[in-house]
């Protein structure tokens, strides 16, 4: 390999000459620099926050101030039950008969015209015998009804989701508000404790036209 001779200085001096009036085949490329762009690009809006410290309800508006220790107040209590208890449900049903004869029966002072007991029939049984005897009483004139269901066992399942205990207690409500019985029961109510409390409910019947 050759190595490459150096230039004396006549031979430097006239390459210098040539090379200032000479013309690059590939001009250097300008590295486009950061500031550059930050000429034509838009500028942030920013908005402008009070730094005084002595007017914080500008910052803090429409907060309350909160004292650390202190408890948070919740206002109205919620429950995670899926479903309301049944005696809520009844209790909530609109009112369908007279307001006086209501209250005498909510109270226990009206006597039920006829009465039956569900305790010990499972559900496909209770059925038929709830249906029959509805029809029997409104065919007889009766209005004011007693039917007995019970509370129902507690069971612990042991699982995630709690089972509601009283199957019938549960069940005889629904069945009153569906045919062939719904034309003729005017209202559901939970029997005063003379007559059973939560394991029993009145039957207020429609009057029978055609007696």
């Amino acid at each position: 390999m050759s190595r490459r001779r150096k230039l004396n200085p006549d031979e430097e001096e006239l390459w210098d000459k040539v090379r200032r009036t000479a013309d690059p085949m590939h001009p250097v490329r300008r590295k486009k620099r950061i500031d550059d762009e930050a000429e034509w690009l838009p500028k942030p809006v920013r908005k402008a926050v009070p730094r005084s410290v002595d007017t914080p309800a500008e910052v803090t508006a429409g907060l309350k101030p909160f004292v650390i220790g202190s408890k948070a107040k919740l206002g109205r209590k919620r429950t995670h039950d899926l479903a309301p208890a049944i005696e809520d449900d009844i209790a909530g049903a609109p009112l369908n008969m007279h307001k006086k004869t209501h209250t005498q029966m909510k109270r226990g002072r009206l006597d039920p015209e006829a009465r039956i007991d569900l305790h010990g029939l499972t559900l496909a049984q209770a059925h038929p015998t709830l249906v029959a005897f509805i029809m029997r009483s409104y065919t007889a004139g009766h209005r004011l009804v007693l039917v007995i269901t019970g509370k129902g066992k507690v069971k612990d399942t042991n699982g995630p989701i709690p089972e509601r205990h009283g199957a019938l207690r549960h069940q005889v409500p629904h069945w009153l508000q569906m045919p062939p019985l719904s034309p003729i029961v005017l209202q559901v109510r939970n029997a005063h404790l003379k007559h059973g409390g939560g394991g029993a409910y009145y039957i207020y019947l429609r009057r029978n036209r055609s007696l």
